[in-house]
């Protein structure tokens, strides 16, 4: 049975500047640090906001069955496991060492700064469904013909073991001509992942740009305005003339 787990934040491109993968998009597994957590006492905004300023990040810990645990991890020390593209975390609270999967990031109102985190417990033997976000790589062929690369999906569903996790999914698009689509069937995926996205969804496609028209084009296009004939009124003095000739 595995565990359904969404990390939609844990995928955002800004922490995933520093990773290491093969060319295949594949992780090169790089030994993580062990994060030390504090149990929180207090809970709330004001509080939060205490640990914020002390240098650390509010964390709630769900998972295997036990209640919600409030933790508390040392802010550089986290953030730089995220920008070094790791999603399973070693985390020590007290004595007891234990594997933690990052399931959600909450920033502030700038999007700038992670202000909370949700960790999930796991063990390292089970099978998880997580989100993986989608790189395109290369130049597409049709380029040279003005097309682009328009991407419809930004993730892919899959299942895997916690410890198969692929921070991202690389797809090469250099061989894409225009007309050309690419599903989620079409993607090659790292051993032991395994597609749980629907197949057919369309993850991109290479189109062709149309030039934005002018205005004088757009004018130049525009079909001219009928000729309005109007009745011309006669003079006063014509108006005048015609009375006379009628008595």
């Amino acid at each position: 049975m595995s565990k359904r787990i969404f990390a939609k934040k844990t995928l955002d491109s800004r922490f995933r500047g520093n990773d290491i993968f093969t060319n295949e998009g594949e992780q090169v597994m790089e030994k993580t640090t062990v994060l030390k957590a504090e149990v929180r006492e207090k809970s709330g905004t004001k509080a939060a906001a205490k640990l914020r300023k002390q240098g650390r990040i509010p964390v709630i810990v769900y998972g295997h069955k036990q209640e919600p645990m409030a933790i508390s991890l040392d802010a550089h020390s986290f953030i730089e496991q995220l920008h070094h593209g790791h999603r399973l975390l070693d985390v020590q609270i007290g004595r007891k060492k234990e594997k933690m999967l990052v399931k959600d990031l909450q920033y502030d109102y700038l999007g700038k700064s992670v202000i909370h985190a949700d960790l999930m417990l796991v063990d390292v033997s089970e099978t998880v469904r997580v989100a993986v976000p989608i790189e395109l790589k290369g130049i597409e062929y049709g380029a040279h013909e003005g097309a682009i690369i328009e991407k419809h999906a930004g993730h892919l569903e899959v299942e895997c073991k916690v410890t198969d996790i692929p921070e991202v999914i690389a797809v090469s698009v250099k061989d894409m001509k225009i007309g050309d689509a690419l599903h989620a069937r079409d993607i090659a995926l790292p051993e032991g992942v395994k597609l749980i996205s629907v197949p057919d969804t369309l993850v991109a496609a290479c189109i062709i740009v149309l030039a934005a028209k002018t205005t004088e084009e757009i004018e130049a296009e525009a079909p001219a305005a009928p000729e309005v004939i109007t009745e011309v009124k006669p003079s006063e003095e014509e108006a005048r003339e015609q009375q006379e000739e009628k008595k």
